[in-house]
């Protein structure tokens, strides 16, 4: 745990209003109320840099921060922490658009989601984009956009004739070329306003793109990320280990702290490529803790715990989605080859 005055907002923002809240937004949907805090706190600009109004805090402080806001309130967190990949990669870019956006969203005046995810579906291309008029064209389908209504830009990606890999700017509303679908009913996160993009024509100016290279180098780039655990599995976990005695929650919260002192140290291996295989099996291991803390709340809440107010079955909701999150073909093999060891 560190001193970080983000940290300090962060758990202070999760114990005025996030957690009292949870339950509710579980139900109607993360609010705009929920945004604005999250705007005024300065933790949108947690990695960004100092010289365009972020933190640029220590790694620490970034998972610690995540593992507050995903224990208090999932929802609300999947939706904020959309915003950190536009961020890094405005960060990383050396076009046009780096200026325009960079310092808005590093204070938190704009907020970002993401639509990038269905490029690991290679060599499937459910976003194709191709050259018009001096710009860009993007047709298909964005399968998942999560903060819907919520997100004030988007950073949209999808493979070039070329077999490239691009990202660009675009507002985060309905527009020419540009359709949402009604919210997706989810049995965890529906309060998230996640819905699927249909692109028919979705026209964007050349200054509007922020990482245009080929999708080989993009994709060594991106592939060590879905290995590593999400420091939101820790932050649900310690949630569900809260609703429980100290005889039980004790033995659960040493297993914890063990897998999480291990995922973070490989995660911060300089050579983000190695150890592949034992980054995904600390990110299993992290999932059945998980498992484990999120059902012994569960039990240990009995009959109240089916309850859509009790938190203990929101957690448990919250972590089989987690199960999922960022999930590549090679995270999914990894883990049903250990869930089928097990029952050996």
């Amino acid at each position: 745990m560190t001193s970080h005055s983000l940290v300090t907002r962060a758990r202070r923002l999760a114990d005025d209003l996030l957690a009292p809240h949870a339950e509710q937004v579980d139900q109607e949907g993360v609010p705009a109320n929920h945004i604005k805090a999250i705007k005024r706190s300065g933790l949108l600009g947690v990695s960004a840099p100092v010289a365009y109004g972020g933190s640029a805090a220590p790694t620490a402080v970034v998972r610690e921060t995540a593992e507050i806001l995903a224990g208090a309130c999932c929802s609300t967190w999947f939706v904020q922490t959309q915003h950190h990949t536009p961020v890094m990669t405005l960060e990383k870019s050396e076009l046009p658009v780096r200026e325009g956006l960079l310092g808005p969203l590093a204070r938190g005046e704009l907020m970002s989601g993401v639509a990038y995810a269905h490029l690991r579906a290679y060599p499937r291309t459910p976003v194709r984009v191709t050259r018009e008029r001096g710009g860009w064209r993007f047709d298909g389908t964005v399968p998942w956009y999560t903060g819907w209504g919520l997100n004030d830009v988007m950073l949209l990606a999808g493979v070039t004739d070329a077999d490239e890999a691009l990202f660009a700017f675009t507002e985060a509303r309905e527009q020419e070329g540009l359709r949402p679908s009604a919210p997706m009913r989810l049995a965890a996160l529906t309060a998230s306003r996640t819905v699927s993009l249909e692109l028919d024509g979705l026209w964007l100016p050349e200054d509007a793109v922020a990482l245009r290279v080929p999708y080989a180098e993009w994709a060594r780039t991106d592939r060590p990320k879905p290995t590593n655990a999400s420091p939101a599995v820790f932050g649900v976990a310690e949630a569900a280990l809260a609703l429980l005695d100290d005889d039980t929650s004790g033995p659960l919260r040493t297993r914890l702290d063990k897998v999480r002192t291990q995922a973070y140290d490989l995660a911060d291996h300089p050579v983000p490529h190695e150890h592949l295989a034992e980054r995904l099996a600390l990110r299993t291991q992290a999932y059945e803790v998980l498992m484990t803390a999120t059902t012994a709340a569960v039990v240990a809440g009995g009959g109240r715990a089916l309850s859509l107010s009790s938190r203990a079955q929101r957690l448990a909701r919250e972590a089989l989605f987690l199960l999922v999150q960022g999930q590549t073909t090679e995270s999914r093999r990894a883990h049903l080859r250990t869930l089928a060891d097990s029952a050996t």
